[in-house]
C-alpha cells in the first residue's frame, strides 16, 4: 500500500464547491483507505495499492459520478510531493511573496510554462522542476502575472493544479502523521 497525494484543480475556487467530508465519504466508498483532506482547496491524502495513474483516473471517475463535475486530479506519491516541496529552489518565505509550486502533467504544457521565465516580470521568479514549475510572485500581482495570465487559459486545465507552499506543508505534515 502507498502513501499518495491527489490535488483536485479548481475546487472551492471557481464554482466548483465540494464538502471536504463529501469528498472523503466517496474516496473511501470507491475503495481508498486512510483518506484525509487537508483545507478546503481539495487536497486529499489516501492510501491505495494501485498505480499513480489509476489512482488520478478513479479519483476523476469518482468526482464526476458523485458530484456531477468536469473533475481533474493530479496524483502523486507522498514521497514525491516531498521531493518536490524540498526542492523549491527559492527562499521559501519572502515578505510580501507568494511561494508557489504548479504540478503539470503534460510534457508540453510544462515546457511552455517554464519558458515563460524569459518573459517574466522581474519580480515574478520562475523554474522548471521535475514534473513541476516553481514559482514566486509578490502577492499583489499573482492574477496579472506572467504565469497567472497563462494558467486561466482552459487547456492548461487538465493538466495542471498549483498549491502554496505553506498548503504542500499541511498535506506532508498530514502524510507524516499519518504514516
Amino acid at each position: 500500500m502507498t502513501r499518495f497525494v491527489a490535488f483536485l484543480r479548481g475546487v472551492n475556487v471557481g464554482g466548483v464547491n465540494l464538502k471536504m467530508a463529501d469528498v472523503a465519504a466517496a474516496f473511501t466508498d470507491a475503495g481508498f483507505t486512510e483518506v484525509k483532506t487537508i483545507l478546503a482547496s481539495g487536497n486529499v491524502v489516501l492510501t491505495s495499492d494501485a498505480d499513480v495513474a489509476e489512482v488520478r483516473r478513479t479519483a476523476e471517475r469518482t468526482l464526476r459520478e458523485r458530484f456531477g463535475y468536469d473533475a481533474w486530479v493530479l496524483a502523486y506519491e507522498a514521497d514525491t510531493v516531498a521531493a518536490i516541496s524540498a526542492g523549491y529552489p527559492f527562499e521559501r518565505e519572502v515578505e510580501g511573496h507568494h511561494s508557489y509550486v504548479t504540478f503539470v502533467t503534460d510534457e508540453q504544457v510544462l515546457d511552455e510554462l517554464a519558458n515563460l521565465a524569459g518573459t517574466a516580470h522581474p519580480d515574478e521568479k520562475i523554474r522548471r522542476g521535475e514534473g513541476v514549475v516553481y514559482w514566486q510572485v509578490p502577492k499583489s500581482g499573482t492574477l496579472d502575472s506572467t504565469i497567472g495570465k497563462t494558467m486561466g487559459k482552459k487547456r492548461y486545465k487538465a493538466s495542471t493544479t498549483t498549491r502554496n507552499l505553506r498548503t504542500l506543508d499541511k498535506v506532508l505534515r498530514s502524510v507524516d502523521s499519518a504514516g
